[in-house]
Order: C-alpha cells, then sequence, then structure tokens
C-alpha cells in the first residue's frame, strides 16, 4: 500500500513540472487571436468593421477543429504535435512582430494570425489527448483544477498583462506599431522558451507510441458514420438552435465592447488608454468570469442543471445592459467601468456553466468524445458568424443603438433555452 502511495505521489509530482505551463501555453495562443488582436488592429487604426469582419474569421480553426483531430491521432505521437505547433507558435507570433511595421501589415499580420490560429486549434487537440494518456484517471482527477487555473492564468497574461504592456510601450514610444511590434516580439520569446522547456520536460509515456497511417479507410469511415449518428440524435435541431443563438448577443457584444472602450467620446466610447483596458477586461473582467463560473459550477452541483436553468439564462443576458447605461452616460475614470465589467463578466461567467453542461448532456451517448467535439465546433460557429458583422452593424447605427439591438436579441437565449429537455437531476454531485 506504501508503495502504490508512493509511485502515486511522485507520478503527481512529475506531472506539476509540465501541466501548468502546458495550459499555460494552451491558453495564450488563443487569447491573442481572440481578443488582443482586436486591440491591436485598433490601436493600428483599422475601423470597427474590418476589425471584428477580419478577427472573426479567425474562429475557423475551431470551428473545423474535429474534423481535422483524425490527422492528430493517425499521425506521429501527440508529444511531438505539441512540440511542433508550439514551434509555429512562436514563428507565427515573431511573424506578427517582423510585419506591424510593413506597408501591408494588415495582409501580412492576419496570415500570420492564421498560422496562429491553426497552430493554436492543433497544439489544443494534441495538449488534451497528452493530458488523458500521460496520466492516469486518479491524476487526470487531481490535476483539472491546476489545468483550469493556469489557462485563467494564461488570459489574465494575455489579455491583461499584455495589452497593458504594449499601452505602456505606446506611452514610451509614442509610436503603436513600434510598441506592437516589441509586445509580439516578447510574446514569441515567450513561447520560444516554452518550447525549450518542454523538450525536456514533457514526458514520454508508453501509450503515446508512434503513429502510422493504418486502416485509415476504416478510420475515416467511422468518423464520418459517428458524424451522421450525431445528426440523427433527439432533439437534434433544438440543440443546434440553442448551441448556435444561446451566446448571440455576447457573440455581437464581444468583438465590439474592447473598441468601445477605447475609442474617444467623439465616437460614442469612453475613451480607455490600451493600458487601462488591458486591466479593466483582462484583471477584472477575468476575475468576474472565473467567479461567476465557479459559483455556477458548485450551485449546479447542489440542486441540478434545470433547477438553475433560468437563472443562468437571465445572467448571461440581462447584465448586457451595461453597455447601455456606459454609452448613454459616458462616464468618466474606471470606477464605473470596472464595475459594470464585472458584473457583466460574472453574469457570463455564471451563465456559460449552463451552455457548457448542456453540451455534455447533448453528447451523452456511445460516441461522446466524438460527439462533444462537434458540439465545440458549433460552439465556435456561434461567436464566427456574428462577430463577422457585428461591426459593420455598429458603424450604422453607433454604439448606444448596437448595445440597445443586442438587448432586444435577449429573448432569443430564453427561447432556445425553454425549447430544450434535460433530465431533473443531470448535473447533481451524485450524478
Amino acid at each position: 500500500m506504501k508503495k502504490n502511495e508512493t509511485e502515486r505521489a511522485t507520478g503527481l509530482l512529475k506531472a506539476a513540472t509540465w501541466v501548468p505551463s502546458l495550459y499555460f501555453a494552451e491558453g495564450i495562443p488563443y487569447v491573442i487571436v481572440m481578443s488582443v488582436a482586436v486591440v491591436m488592429y485598433k490601436r493600428l487604426g483599422l475601423d470597427n468593421g474590418d476589425i471584428a469582419f477580419y478577427t472573426s474569421w479567425l474562429y475557423l480553426p475551431w470551428v473545423i477543429k474535429p474534423f481535422w483531430s483524425p490527422i492528430v491521432d493517425m499521425f506521429r505521437t501527440k508529444r511531438w504535435w505539441i512540440l511542433i505547433m508550439q514551434l509555429l507558435l512562436g514563428a507565427a507570433m515573431a511573424g506578427v512582430a517582423f510585419t506591424i511595421p510593413a506597408s501591408g501589415f494588415v495582409q501580412w499580420t492576419l496570415c500570420f494570425f492564421w498560422l496562429m490560429a491553426f497552430s493554436s486549434a492543433t497544439h489544443d487537440i494534441a495538449a488534451d489527448g497528452f493530458y488523458m494518456l500521460a496520466l492516469s484517471e486518479q491524476e487526470q482527477s487531481a490535476y483539472v483544477g491546476i489545468r483550469s487555473t493556469f489557462y485563467r492564468i494564461a488570459t489574465i497574461a494575455g489579455q491583461g498583462l499584455l495589452t497593458m504592456l504594449a499601452g505602456t510601450l505606446e506611452s514610451f514610444t509614442r509610436n503603436p506599431s513600434q510598441a506592437w511590434a516589441y509586445t509580439f516580439w516578447l510574446a514569441a520569446g515567450v513561447f520560444i522558451l516554452l518550447y525549450a522547456y518542454h523538450f525536456f520536460m514533457l514526458p514520454r509515456p508508453a501509450a503515446d507510441g508512434e503513429r502510422i497511417m493504418e486502416n485509415a479507410e476504416d478510420f475515416m469511415r467511422n468518423f464520418f458514420g459517428t458524424f451522421v449518428d450525431f445528426f440523427r440524435k433527439p432533439q437534434i435541431w433544438v440543440a443546434l438552435a440553442f448551441m448556435l443563438l444561446y451566446r448571440l448577443p455576447e457573440a455581437l457584444l464581444v468583438k465590439i465592447c474592447p473598441l468601445f472602450l477605447l475609442d474617444g467620446a467623439e465616437a460614442g466610447g469612453l475613451g480607455l488608454t490600451t493600458s487601462e483596458l488591458g486591466f479593466v477586461q483582462g484583471t477584472v473582467g477575468v476575475f468576474g468570469l472565473t467567479i461567476g463560473g465557479i459559483i455556477g459550477g458548485i450551485v449546479v452541483a447542489k440542486d441540478g442543471f434545470k433547477r438553475w436553468l433560468l437563472p443562468m439564462v437571465a445572467a448571461i443576458t440581462l447584465p448586457d445592459v451595461v453597455y447601455i447605461f456606459l454609452a448613454y452616460y459616458q462616464p468618466e475614470g474606471l470606477m464605473w467601468v470596472n464595475i459594470c465589467i464585472f458584473i457583466e463578466q460574472f453574469g457570463y461567467g455564471f451563465g456559460f456553466t449552463a451552455y457548457m453542461l448542456y453540451l455534455i448532456y447533448f453528447s451523452q451517448g456511445t460516441s461522446k468524445t466524438a460527439h462533444y467535439a462537434f458540439c465545440t465546433g458549433f460552439m465556435a460557429l456561434s461567436m464566427m458568424l456574428p462577430g463577422m458583422f457585428a461591426g459593420e452593424l455598429q458603424e450604422s447605427v453607433g454604439y448606444l443603438n448596437f448595445f440597445i439591438i443586442a438587448m432586444c436579441l435577449t429573448p432569443l437565449t430564453f427561447l432556445v433555452s425553454s425549447l430544450i429537455k434535460v433530465d431533473n437531476d443531470f448535473g447533481r454531485k451524485s450524478e
């Protein structure tokens, strides 16, 4: 017994040398592509329509991720994929830094953001698979909170600290282009260091053996068969409506809110500096999001998903009214901005719990892993499509009317939520 306990303790200690850093590396590029790129393009002079359209397309790798995940399974090892993707991510960040000062920087930086997005989505597949192969079930359970925590830390580091650094460099250099180039050079350096660290520290589990393309035809046949089975599940069209529309107001807001916070009062915005935005969204906002998500998980574990569905729907929609308040009154200083962003992000974190739990519920069955991957693809699509036209809509009606329109769409969230069917006890801790 003592020998088993010693081996388990040793395994947990070894995992501590790579699990936190691996999930930190998983979070950073996603935040850069989805959030930091929006702020960078705004500070470099692009209009809101172009920013929202171009950066929303970057969701595409996560939309189609389930379709190329078999390639990661069929070739080489998960460890190999992790290391190669981290090298590519470092190269992509360096590419952004190198091309920001160029005359055609929009086209060039977008190319490198696309490389970053595809590499990040592939890294997600490999890292999650490696986590399951390298750790026992007990070790996976022990580290699930740690991996989530370090993913959140990556969010703060990217959306908060990296943006604040860029803002500080803007003030110091008086040149936004130069400031953002320095910022991405630093990010590239961090990722090269992560690659070097993981090259030596990632274990080589026997389960993560070399793969070759054997029976690829059968594998793909089974994969597409699983895809067909997904569309034969009961309530499939209701489920798709829920996946695509539950976050519709948030999908419109997520690309526009940082632009609103950065724009001056003459344009209807609040005129925050880049550093202030990094603090508001990357620290206060992430903190509210995290606390809301934790409380959401606790109450569902106690009372079940169905009991808390309506409060969570209200939480993810009604706090969006804070943006109408901010756009109408345009308060000076950060106090009201911080309070409003915290409230909205807390509600989003609490309400998003219902969304993720439903994806888990709907994926249940013989092919739950593959079906959950399809669900996450639709989840990414639900953010990509509205974001593509959010910028044009905002430019045509202004910030205040845009936020009013977003609030007017919240009944759709209540509608699709009322149509889904979930077992009464789903989500309870006993389950």
